[in-house]
């Protein structure tokens, strides 16, 4: 089953609701995002990735899962 771009942001909002989120891709396995929120800060990149790939609840899981792949940029508010 394929996911959206508006999803794929909705969850992320959901588990950082104060982020600004550009996720763009149309072929509904293959993203791009960037996340920027100020709980990132003083985290390095991989736990900053790792957070919003955990509030993608599983949707990255497996041969099974919805998005196939998301190039993610994360950071926190300059």
């Amino acid at each position: 089953m394929a996911i959206d771009a508006q999803t794929i942001t909705n969850l992320i909002l959901e588990t950082f609701p104060e982020a600004t989120v550009n996720v763009q891709g149309e072929d509904g396995t293959h993203f791009a995002a960037e996340v920027i929120d100020e709980s990132f800060r003083g985290k390095n990149r991989v736990q900053q990735q790792r957070a919003v790939y955990a509030a993608l609840k599983g949707k990255m899981d497996g041969a099974h899962g919805e998005l196939h792949a998301l190039a993610l940029t994360t950071k926190a508010p300059e």
